[in-house]
């Protein structure tokens, strides 16, 4: 049995190592789609984080460093498990981002880019059809269970960067590169049966201002286009969806710790 002076020297070890866990996973959980969105109160972020390193803490909890003596050290660590925890949720982040950047540009094409409001995913003004379809994106994320995947990338990435090993700077950089080039390219070929259908589009009013030259042509196209773009996405919606799903359902399974 634990005697008095042993429980002493144990609980503030347990204590360190629980928030080493917090650190990196509440850095993730900040940033990781679904659960760091803007919408979420903090307090429930908080939470989440939390428990999550609750649930990991008891199998993590012998590979956790104990506390340093020299406080320059501690801070080190926990300001070096942040930085993992920031890098993982940004790689989730951007992954899961592709969808309301696809219909960022949508809404420009549209012709919606006079209707627009701050959207919290850009940390900026955005259309109302970005806005739209990034919180369909949030509901199809945890419909489809793909929100476990960086929860599980998280903890696996115990076993790639251990607590208080450090974060290999290049790899890092190059990673997030990497998937932000993806993203966006996956954003670009959601939204490019409307950019060839826009392109047509200003063709062919090209042409009717070419052969009537006293036609209004803003006030004719501009609810053509409008009308026009919302039934090629009425009609192309879910298949978007579903190659939006597929692709994400890759990136995602190419987290570090998965």
């Amino acid at each position: 049995m634990p005697t008095v002076s042993s429980l002493s020297d144990l609980l503030p070890a347990l204590t360190f190592s629980y928030l080493l866990l917090v650190c990196r996973i509440g850095a993730a959980v900040a940033f990781l789609p679904g659960l760091g969105e803007a919408e979420l109160p903090a307090r429930a972020k908080v939470g989440i984080a939390l428990a999550i390193a609750a649930l990991v803490w008891p199998t993590l909890e012998p590979a956790l460093p104990p506390p340093p003596a020299e406080p320059v050290r501690a801070v080190s660590l926990v300001a070096g498990e942040c930085l993992i925890g920031l890098w993982l949720g940004l790689l989730a982040r951007t992954t899961a981002l592709s969808f309301a950047m696809a219909a960022q540009y949508l809404g420009l094409l549209l012709g919606l880019s006079s209707a627009v409001l701050f959207d919290p995913s850009f940390s900026g003004a955005g259309t109302a059809l970005s806005r739209l379809m990034g919180l369909g994106a949030v509901v199809v994320l945890f419909a489809s269970g793909l929100h476990v995947l960086p929860i599980a990338a998280l903890a696996g990435s115990y076993r790639l960067f251990p607590a208080g090993g450090g974060l290999p700077s290049e790899a890092a950089a190059e990673s997030v590169v990497a998937t932000l080039g993806a993203s966006i390219a996956l954003a670009f070929t959601l939204a490019g049966p409307f950019v060839i259908a826009a392109i047509v589009f200003q063709l062919v009013l090209g042409l009717l201002s070419r052969l009537v030259p006293q036609m209004q042509v803003y006030f004719v196209a501009l609810p053509l286009q409008l009308a026009a773009g919302l039934a090629l996405l009425a009609a192309l919606g879910g298949t978007m969806t579903g190659v939006w799903l597929d692709a994400v359902r890759a990136l995602l399974g190419r987290l570090p710790g998965l």
